[in-house]
């Protein structure tokens, strides 16, 4: 039987360390043992005595799409060889062709391309586990110092402040100070400030007894009860009313509060985390945060840079969300090309990670090819870039004075990060710097040091 040479000239192969072969006469027991053994390549007949080749194919892709398939049919159309290629097959071979070092030859390249394929994720899952931290992905300098933060105050059960711009990750940022903490098999409650009308945030957090108010028609227990022995966040806390900020201070002095028309004590045992999406100093000013309430939550303050500020963290991100969303779509979209990269790199990202996400979610939809173009990323990344190009050169002036223009720019587009210019000009960082020395060009924000002679 076929079955039976195509196992001898298999295992007989001089690979090291060889192959282990498994057979089935059927298709039915065909699918059985794939489901339970998970090959790494299957030669498969078209011609079975229960189903047509090519729909067995599919069925094994659907359940595991990795192992390769090698066809082999005494049938050998061009139509046949199409179709098995569009199901998913590795190689189409004729049996008037099956010769044992030709099988063993395909045999040996689809078993690379495994072998490949499995160095490649381990590489990926390496570089997750060197640049991840809590699925908060980041390899700049910003980024690091923040995990070090991050792992230095987790275990504590000081209060955090985190602060950054929206779509930067603060939720992130407090999941990962709740599961490194000691409370991190307690309850982690959060609520947003501002996404809740402000006269439900009181009953929210503290909890009413029934007919303490129109519409309460049963007890409530509140979020700070429900969050004891865990983390209870509190998100874009310059929002919550003034009056509950005084109430708030005084549960987090006394740590006991009474729920709303309720006798009851409740003692509170929770860690608090706060985020805020504006400056403290700021709500401060403007009165939305109580003073003496911010240096009740600020023992500790995590700053989230935004996305704009750490652009070398781009290809890491683009990897990972390009890896997401592949899988939840079924696509095979596997990089960016250096135009679209581009686009990302001067763009400046007011919606932060969480527009990034949604512009390479937006990309591995629409893509046509294997690679991301820039028409397939939102316009509004591809028209801020046309706006930024549209750079003319000013009438009478020296060249020199053109290229000091060009370099000033750039540093005041990039908030004078000096790498981000250098990437946009086209530059190697030390030679931006000359060009900074050599134009003269100050930083505003360095302060100016001012000599006093004695006279």
């Amino acid at each position: 039987m076929v079955t039976d040479w195509l196992k001898m000239v298999v295992e007989q192969a001089t690979r090291a360390p060889g192959y282990e072969v498994r057979t089935a006469a059927v298709g039915s027991k065909a699918e059985e043992v794939f489901r339970a053994w998970h090959p790494d390549v299957v030669l498969l007949d078209l011609v079975l005595p229960d189903i047509d080749g090519i729909a067995l194919l599919r069925q094994l892709k659907a359940i595991d799409p990795a192992p390769e398939m090698i066809v082999i049919s005494g049938v050998g159309t061009i139509t046949r060889a199409l179709e098995a290629g569009q199901a998913g097959a590795f190689f189409f071979l004729e049996k008037s062709n099956l010769d044992p070092a030709g099988l063993v030859s395909i045999l040996d390249r689809a078993t690379d391309l495994q072998v490949e394929r499995a160095q490649h994720q381990r590489l990926k899952e390496q570089m997750r586990e060197q640049y991840s931290f809590s699925n908060i992905i980041g390899k700049s300098k910003k980024m690091r110092e923040l995990f070090e933060l991050i792992e230095a105050v987790a275990e504590s059960d000081a209060n955090i402040l985190i602060q950054g711009d929206n779509g930067s990750g603060k939720e992130l940022i407090a999941n990962a100070i709740h599961v490194r903490s000691g409370r991190a098999k307690g309850p982690f409650i959060k609520i947003n400030c501002a996404a809740l009308p402000k006269d439900l945030i009181e009953s929210e957090l503290f909890g009413y007894k029934q007919g303490a108010f129109t519409g309460a028609t049963a007890d409530k227990v509140g979020l700070l009860e429900l969050a004891a022995g865990g983390s209870l966040m509190l998100d874009e806390i310059g929002e919550m009313p003034l009056l509950l900020q005084i109430k708030l201070l005084r549960v987090l002095q006394e740590r006991e509060y009474r729920p709303i028309g309720s006798d009851r004590l409740v003692k509170v045992d929770f860690r608090l985390i706060c985020a805020s999406n504006i400056e403290p100093d700021a709500a401060m000013k403007d009165g939305r945060l109580r003073e003496d309430l911010y240096f009740r939550i600020n023992t500790v303050t995590l700053r989230v840079p935004p996305l704009r500020e750490r652009t070398e963290d781009l290809p890491l991100l683009c990897a990972h969300f390009l890896e997401k969303f592949n899988n939840r779509y079924q696509k095979n979209v596997k990089s960016l090309t250096p135009a679209a990269y581009h686009l990302l790199i001067r763009f400046r990202w007011p919606g932060n990670v969480r527009e990034l996400e949604n512009a390479i979610e937006r990309a591995v939809l629409v893509a046509k090819s294997p690679d991301v173009q820039p028409q397939d990323l939102p316009e509004t990344i591809r028209g801020d870039a046309l706006a930024e190009d549209a750079f003319t050169v000013p009438p009478h002036h020296t060249l020199a004075e053109i290229e000091r223009m060009a370099v000033l720019q750039t540093l005041q587009r990039t908030n004078w990060n000096k790498q981000e210019a250098a990437q946009i000009l086209g530059l190697y960082r030390p030679t931006l710097y000359s060009k900074i020395k050599k134009h003269d060009i100050k930083d505003p924000r360095t302060p100016v040091r001012v000599v006093e002679e004695a006279g």
